[in-house]
């Protein structure tokens, strides 16, 4: 293995925009539709606004971070570096479970529409195809991925402006039009709840740091697209939610909570928005499932080159293609647990290690520029200290917003990387490097 070889700045600020979007999925405001909607009680208007708030506040942070360390760790460096290496390695932990459950989520979300329609082919063919497609895809390079994302994320954005074209059409009177952010029915605590799910829907402006080492000009342009994502992200989740709320203002039950996406865009615009609603999901769902493996194979090449991780095994670069391939092969047999996982499942993985880093992301703001750097002006307080802080408040109140399930299983998740850590640093202590300390010990005594 050549393990001299490394992650080459090819991508544009366009071309990690479009992964970022890609990775975030705009279509993923259907894929979650029945999950987000039964937890909000169907104020998804509200959800999703006050999801953006807290989200603003850690975009923020990770921007900052970002600009500060050009690596593609993303929070794992950023805690690590800010706050303290055994902080950044749990950090990191969590992380994988976000980055390690996204393509299966791709990989789910594409069976379980792709059987709703041909039931005749079965789910678990729909899942292993996508997946050696997805894996396939990113073993050929980073900036091939781009400018294959680019075209889908565009083919995304155009069915949610039609979507939105079709109900404003049906809106021919409408009394109260803000009705969707004044509703007062649902408490504002159940609100909270399902913004805690639907912080999901704008993972994709963290998921580029992972990729800052292929950026050109990284440390600043990747704040620059994560500000853009974020702007682009509130406007495709608000605008289909407010003008679906105004057009359906009463409870919707649907038939399967999991294809809800499908039924609300074939009550909207009848089965032929139902059929072009499959065709620009399954787009979708490939592209987001294209960006997950990326994000997550740099998160496994950083963690390896660092020693975190094996290292012979993690940080190996292809010497050619210049990517990840173990990394990414490793990735893709992980994905084949969409065979046997259900999908709420796998979302409570994603919402725990996201929010997981998004907390510590905000505290290493704090810790790299308001303690190391002293920043403490007040510009630097507001800046470094009250805004990160806020940030770190309304994510932490969210995490434990979190359902019961899914905090039991993050916290085993963590007891694993624990253990793993404590492992690797018994071996770590052999007795030669005893042997080597007790020496040098006498040494200096003897000096």
């Amino acid at each position: 293995m050549n393990e001299q070889a490394k992650l080459a700045p090819t991508l544009s600020l366009f071309q990690i925009v479009f992964l970022g979007l890609a990775w975030m999925t705009p279509m993923i405001y259907f894929s979650i539709y029945g999950i987000a909607y039964e937890a909000s009680g169907g104020m998804l208007t509200q959800a999703y606004l006050t999801a953006f708030v807290a989200i603003l506040f850690t975009a923020y942070s990770y921007s900052r971070m970002a600009k500060a360390h050009a690596t593609s760790g993303s929070a794992y460096s950023y805690v690590k570096k800010a706050v303290h290496p055994y902080a950044g390695f749990l950090v990191g932990w969590a992380l994988l479970l976000d980055y390690l459950f996204s393509p299966i989520i791709a990989c789910l979300t594409f069976g379980i529409y792709m059987h709703a329609q041909f039931p005749a082919v079965p789910a678990y063919a729909w899942i292993i195809g996508i997946n050696l497609l997805i894996t396939a895809v990113n073993i050929r390079g980073a900036s091939f991925s781009a400018n294959v994302s680019k075209w889908f994320v565009l083919l995304q954005m155009g069915f949610i402006a039609l979507f939105c074209l079709l109900l404003a059409r049906s809106l021919s009177s409408v009394s109260h039009p803000l009705a969707p952010l004044t509703q007062t029915e649902i408490p504002f605590t159940t609100i909270l709840t399902s913004a805690s799910i639907i912080c999901f829907s704008f993972l994709g402006f963290d998921a580029i740091t992972t990729m800052s080492e292929e950026t050109k000009n990284g440390g600043k342009t990747i704040p620059r697209a994560i500000a853009i994502i974020i702007g682009i992200a509130i406007v495709l989740y608000v605008a289909p939610s407010y003008l679906t709320q105004l057009a359906y203002p009463h409870s919707i039950a649907f038939l399967d909570i999991d294809s809800a996406g499908l039924e609300i865009a074939k009550l909207v615009g009848g089965a032929l928005l139902g059929t072009i609603f499959i065709t620009v999901l399954m787009f979708a769902i490939f592209t987001q499932g294209i960006s997950s493996v990326s994000s997550v194979s740099r998160l496994l090449y950083v963690m390896g080159r660092e020693s975190v991780l094996p290292k012979r095994f993690f940080a190996y670069v292809h010497p050619k293609l210049l990517t990840p391939v173990v990394n990414i092969l490793t990735v893709g047999m992980v994905s084949l647990l969409a065979l046997v996982i259900q999908l709420d499942t796998a979302v409570k993985f994603v919402n725990f290690g996201a929010l997981t880093a998004f907390f510590f992301v905000n505290l290493s703001v704090i810790g790299q520029f308001y303690i190391k750097e002293r920043r403490r002006s007040v510009r630097g307080t507001i800046a470094y200290f009250v805004i990160p802080a806020a940030g770190a408040c309304v994510i932490g109140y969210l995490f434990l917003l979190l359902s019961k399930d899914a905090l039991v299983m993050g916290l085993i998740w963590l007891i694993i990387g624990i253990a793993y850590q404590a492992y690797r640093n018994l071996r770590i202590i052999t007795p030669a490097a005893i042997r080597s300390k007790l020496s040098l010990g006498k040494t200096k005594s003897t000096l």
